[in-house]
């Protein structure tokens, strides 16, 4: 009966607290590691096709960049997402049940109030976006402006320029948060 006495929510909730920070921790690492692995296989893929001589290898970037692209942004949602419930839900409610007088969690506020926070995000962004959308659109322009592009080709790289629109609109959208 001692062990189920010792179980409270604030006991809980700081359980919770330091399961979703660990979370939060392991999703940033990779995610930071996604853009360093993009570039390496963007690059190497670049490479592959430039000593080949052929253009159509050019698509591959596109291919790459989204798919390690849709998974960064998954990725950086889910850390925005643990962060807000920190602030809005977790915090307060520890807050409520200890009596303190402010924010339980001051951190996860205090550094939003960075008066360097809005140029960073929006750096990060364009860095961002360069990375996953622009240089991949660069990769199909090069390929539609080689010799010989063979239509069914044609038809692949439109579907990456739609498929490259919609993951720069996901990435500015979540920007904006």
């Amino acid at each position: 009966m001692a062990a189920t006495e010792d179980v409270t929510e604030s006991r809980l909730l700081l359980a919770e607290y330091d399961r979703i920070k660990e979370e939060q921790k392991t999703r940033i690492g990779f995610r930071d590691n996604l853009l360093y692995f993009t570039l390496a296989a963007s690059t190497g893929a670049l490479a592959i096709a430039v000593q080949s001589g052929q253009a159509q290898l050019l698509l591959a970037v596109p291919v790459i960049c989204l798919v390690l692209g849709w998974t960064y942004l998954v990725n950086d949602e889910k850390i925005s997402a643990v962060g807000c419930y920190i602030r809005d839900r977790l915090g307060p409610r520890l807050a409520e049940l200890s009596g303190a007088p402010g924010a339980v969690f001051g951190w996860e506020t205090y550094h939003r109030d960075d008066a360097s926070r809005t140029m960073r995000k929006r750096l990060q962004t364009a860095v961002d976006l360069f990375t996953y959308v622009a240089l991949p659109m660069i990769c199909v322009t090069a390929f539609l402006c080689s010799p010989d592009v063979p239509p069914l080709l044609v038809t692949v790289s439109l579907a990456q320029i739609l498929a490259l629109a919609v993951l720069g609109r996901q990435f500015l959208r979540y920007a904006e948060r």
